[in-house]
């Protein structure tokens, strides 16, 4: 098993209960992937973004670190590419 650490952005214009269901939707994601979230945590509340991602200036970016396979990481890649609640996102396997 890899560790990852996964950031991904969504509109920070959402109410909490909308971002609490799209965390929700993330975790199982990962889930669903065969991955296990070792910790999460919200990184910025509100930042502004340097560049409007699909006409939202400012976003509300997650930081997760993951445990899984690199097939598994593919598989969520896939899902998170899919998905319309999360703006962009970033996954990067951690070195040991």
């Amino acid at each position: 098993m890899n560790k990852y650490e996964m950031i991904y952005i969504v509109d920070s214009r959402l109410s909490d209960g909308d971002k609490g269901e799209v965390a929700k939707l993330v975790a199982e994601m990962i889930a669903k992937a065969g991955g296990k979230i070792l910790n999460s945590a919200v990184w910025f509340e509100r930042q502004r973004m340097s560049f409007p991602i699909r006409k939202v200036w400012e976003g509300t970016y997650y930081l997760l670190n993951i445990e899984g396979k690199a097939t598994e990481m593919a598989k969520l890649r896939r899902e998170l590419q899919i998905s319309e609640k999360v703006l962009r996102f970033l996954i990067i396997r951690v070195e040991k």
